[in-house]
């Protein structure tokens, strides 16, 4: 590794986010206002009314991201050290595209109720929890467990995140090949924690039938040895209980989502329906390879920003926290991000084509227009302060 170089070590160096003051200090009145005496009776209000506390502090903005660095990008297990430029990447992506302070935070602990516990602990200080890099299963009863423990929201970006532009985009290609979701049948190859939420929110948003695949083959109800998880999902997927290799459920399947790291070949890409819809989203190399995908299917999307159709998470998170900060949300209810992929699936509207279903991250409405939607579901659904 040239560290001479390689243009993204000079980038990193001292990292690529710091704390700044949103005051001034330039005179003892000054000292006295924003220290003691001054602070004090802010914090003599907060201790009367706690609610003040997001009027009075940073935390009606700020987020905390939290990682364990158990399944950091494709590279896995590698450490709480070594996801940390990771996680301060996803800070510095959370200001950018939504004007959200927050900060990185790496635990050397992989106990679930350890992570727990600690960010139970400290979540007095923050507005929201992203929930960043955290292997599964372990990353849903951390959610799980967290969420029932803490009153702000918990998201975790690569289970929904995901599943937000996966869903966004896939309305945008049904729109375009003239299909209704509720009939479509839909392949989702990977049940980690993007398979799993991606799954959850086609069933939220109307498709009937869906297969799930993993390393082993097809999920359903002849599997055994399935942990909770994937017992969960063969109750409520695979409806027409196949078995086998992914290829028997390829076979006239309109759409395929790759969240995996497994290869799919020619074979069962050219089988699948006319007009047919794949997302290959695994980096940095696509279970379907998308120079072959595109003499078959009508749309292609990857993970990969040098093709078109980019599945990019920044499409989504900025966006989520900054409606879900702007009411005070509680948590992230489904119905805010189904909103949120209403929203993106929106901006894209009647200028779709095969080489646009999602809008660009440097599309400066985005993260505005998402933070819209997912405000006003908030409030729909029972979950905002504001």
């Amino acid at each position: 590794m040239d560290l001479d170089n390689d243009p993204a070590f000079p980038l990193h160096r001292r990292g690529k986010i710091e704390v700044r003051p949103t005051v001034r200090i330039r005179d003892g009145a000054g000292l006295a206002l924003a220290y003691t005496p001054g602070v004090a009776r802010v914090s003599e209000a907060i201790a009367r009314d706690p609610e003040l506390v997001f009027d009075y502090t940073w935390k009606a903005n700020t987020v905390l991201v939290v990682t364990d660095g158990t399944a950091v990008l494709g590279l896995g297990d590698i450490g709480p050290e070594a996801a940390l430029p990771v996680m301060e990447g996803k800070a510095l992506l959370f200001k950018e595209f939504g004007g959200v302070d927050a900060v990185p935070m790496c635990l050397s602990t992989k106990d679930s109720e350890q992570i727990i516990e600690t960010i139970v602990r400290i979540a007095p200080a923050f507005g929201g929890v992203n929930l960043e890099d955290i292997s599964a299963p372990r990353c849903f009863e951390i959610e799980r467990g967290l969420q029932e423990r803490v009153d702000i929201p918990v998201f975790h970006d690569d289970q929904h995140g995901t599943a937000i532009v996966v869903i966004a985009a896939l309305e945008s290609a049904a729109r375009l090949t003239g299909r209704a979701l509720s009939e479509v049948k839909a392949v989702v190859s990977g049940a980690g924690a993007a398979g799993v939420a991606v799954t959850n929110m086609l069933l939220a948003a109307g498709v009937t039938d869906v297969c799930v695949c993993d390393s082993q083959g097809l999920i359903g109800p002849g599997r055994e040895g399935l942990n909770g998880v994937k017992a969960d999902l063969a109750k409520r997927t695979n409806p027409r209980g196949l078995s086998g290799p992914i290829d028997e459920a390829l076979e006239g399947a309109d759409v395929f989502i790759g969240v995996s790291a497994g290869t799919v070949g020619e074979g069962a890409i050219s089988g699948m329906a006319d007009e047919a819809i794949v997302f290959a989203l695994a980096n940095p190399t696509p279970e379907v390879d998308p120079a072959m995908a595109g003499k078959y299917a009508a749309v292609v999307a990857t993970g990969r920003s040098d093709f078109p159709n980019q599945i990019n998470n920044v499409l989504a998170f900025p966006g989520v926290f900054r409606g879900a900060l702007d009411v005070r949300a509680t948590r992230i209810t489904r119905g805010m991000q189904l909103a949120a992929a209403d929203a993106l699936s929106a901006l894209v509207g009647d200028d779709v084509a095969a080489d646009y279903i999602v809008p660009s991250v440097f599309d400066k409405r985005v993260a505005g227009q998402v933070a819209a939607a997912v405000a006003a579901a908030a409030r729909k659904d029972g979950v905002a302060r504001l």
